[in-house]
């Protein structure tokens, strides 16, 4: 499987603009800018986007080890900060909140760990990825 996403920038740096497409048309010439990356412009950013796969890949793979498991969630939620430092990402940290019948807080770790290792986008990161998990 091969997914997509194009970007294009007009002008410097600082001052260009830019619009970012993905292969779905969820995101259609979205803008993006310096404004909106390291102020508080409108439009996406690369981090934004890397929370947002990262929170999502995370959350279905540990849908997925819970199944393994013979559970199901009746709710997960799960909020991912990027950190950018000095120009590179210094951080991921994942937070998940999740509602899960008959599973004991032992069990939840193992797999909140198991999804934070293995999910894909947690393997493409060179960085450091932090969680912190609770049982609703």
């Amino acid at each position: 499987m091969k997914r997509f996403a194009t970007a294009n920038w007009k002008g410097t740096g600082k001052e260009g603009k830019g619009t970012t497409s993905t292969q779905s048309g969820v995101l259609k010439d979205t803008q993006y800018s310096y404004l909106s990356r390291f102020e508080e412009g409108i439009g996406t950013n690369p981090e934004e986007l890397i929370a947002a796969a990262h929170a999502d890949c995370f959350t279905m793979k540990l849908s997925f080890v819970l199944n393994a498991a013979g559970f199901t969630a009746d709710n997960i939620d799960t909020r991912c900060t990027i950190e950018l430092d000095n120009g590179a990402i210094t951080n991921s940290h994942l937070e998940v909140k999740a509602t899960i019948p008959g599973i004991d807080a032992a069990k939840f770790e193992e797999a909140v760990n198991d999804a934070k290792v293995n999910c894909p986008i947690s393997k493409l990161l060179n960085t450091n990825i932090t969680l912190e998990a609770s049982l609703a």
